[in-house]
């Protein structure tokens, strides 16, 4: 079982929250859940140097705004909570947007902030539209 919180966004400017799209289009019928665990090293910056590792020099947030409205995610937290896992990634696209989903998380992974991941877990989800939204499990 995993465990996260949805909070305010820690290192997103109102310019670039204000940009996001939603997740729970009926269309989007492929997810993808993606659990990461940073080091102690990550954790051991200061804030605002995690913010210019994420942004300014892997531009993270803007690339993720690129692949949109393709590709919907949501970041839930859980490393206050004692998980695991420090963050917990949900992300929700179209079959049609398959490929745009792999290059997203291809070039996320190729960042300086992805050098400071300690371990990942890849969970890549299907579902039919046609079984009733209430037999489904939210993200």
């Amino acid at each position: 079982m995993l465990r996260g919180v949805t909070s305010f966004e820690r290192y997103m400017t109102q310019a670039e929250r204000s940009r996001l799209e939603g997740l729970g289009r009926p269309s989007a019928t492929r997810a993808a859940l993606i659990p990461i665990r940073k080091s102690a090293a990550w954790w051991d910056l200061p804030h605002d140097e995690r913010r210019t590792i994420l942004e300014e020099r892997s531009h993270h947030i803007r690339t993720g705004i690129e692949y949109l409205p393709a590709v919907a995610r949501r970041l839930y937290h859980s490393r206050d909570l004692g998980e695991p896992f420090d963050f917990l990634t949900w992300f929700e696209y179209m079959p049609d947007h398959a490929a745009a989903f792999e290059e997203l998380v291809e070039r996320l992974r190729r960042t300086e902030e992805w050098r400071y991941v300690e371990r990942e877990v890849d969970i890549r989800m299907t579902w039919d539209p046609l079984i009733p939204a209430t037999t489904r499990v939210p993200p």
